[in-house]
């Protein structure tokens, strides 16, 4: 199977240490594997900000360049929700683009499997909070949503219970969000950092010693909070964990 791997474009300018993780954990899965060029950004912040025209645009860069692969694996649980919801308004070749696009662990989970995953033989000695991102959980079924009343799943530490020596915080609230939101953070900043503040001082309270996330948006937003505060909370993609890069 050929995959294409999606860095989107904070993912790229701000964190490219996460795209490098995950394409090394891809090939060393035996995966095939490229990094396309010709796309940046998805588009989701231009029409969530209202320029729908922007974003349609953006939406066709990033489908001319993936149209021909098999799955379309994204770092980003946001930007592949929003591929999966709009990618099919440019057309036929939108449309199987849409279908192929998963997000980075639900690949892994879903398609590669979990013995395939522990053979990657990560250590992570950390106690660590998991912090799964609003799209990517709701969205994309990531994990079981606390106000859902069915039986608990969670995709994310199944995948990251495979490195030896972890542990996880428990949390008060587990999948609230961390009040990022993309132009969220920057229309209503004080109830964004507020939210955040909140994410950071329960997962304190679990005694994390890190902050393991599927989002790196989710992961700026906190640890930006954090330097703040002056709280020295290591964040790292789950990527990052996998590829045996947790320090």
């Amino acid at each position: 199977m050929k995959i294409a791997l999606f860095a989107p474009c904070f993912v790229d300018q701000l964190y490219p240490g996460v795209a490098v993780a995950a394409l090394r954990v891809l090939e060393r899965l035996g995966i095939d594997v490229d990094v396309p060029g010709g796309a940046a950004c998805c588009g989701q912040a231009a029409a969530n900000a209202g320029f729908e025209r922007d974003g349609h645009r953006a939406l066709r860069c990033v489908v001319d360049a993936f149209e021909g692969y098999e799955r379309v694996v994204v770092l980003s649980g946001s930007c592949a929700a929003h591929l999966r919801t709009h990618a099919f308004a440019v057309g036929p070749s939108g449309v199987r683009v849409a279908e192929r696009t998963t997000e980075f662990c639900a690949f892994l989970h879903d398609e590669i499997g979990l013995d395939a995953v522990a053979s990657l033989g990560a250590t992570c000695s950390q106690r660590v909070a998991v912090h799964i991102g609003c799209h990517a959980l709701r969205n994309l079924g990531l994990a079981r949503p606390s106000e859902i009343q069915r039986p608990a799943f969670d995709k994310v530490r199944a995948l990251l219970g495979t490195a030896r020596g972890i542990s996880f915080a428990e949390l008060t609230r587990s999948d609230e969000c961390c009040g990022f939101g993309g132009t969220f953070a920057v229309l209503e900043p004080a109830i964004s950092a507020k939210m955040g503040r909140d994410r950071l001082r329960d997962y304190r309270a679990g005694g994390a010693e890190m902050i393991v996330s599927t989002d790196p948006s989710c992961l700026m937003h906190l640890g930006g909070i954090a330097r703040r505060a002056g709280i020295g909370l290591p964040m790292r993609h789950v990527a990052e964990i996998l590829a045996g890069e947790a320090r």
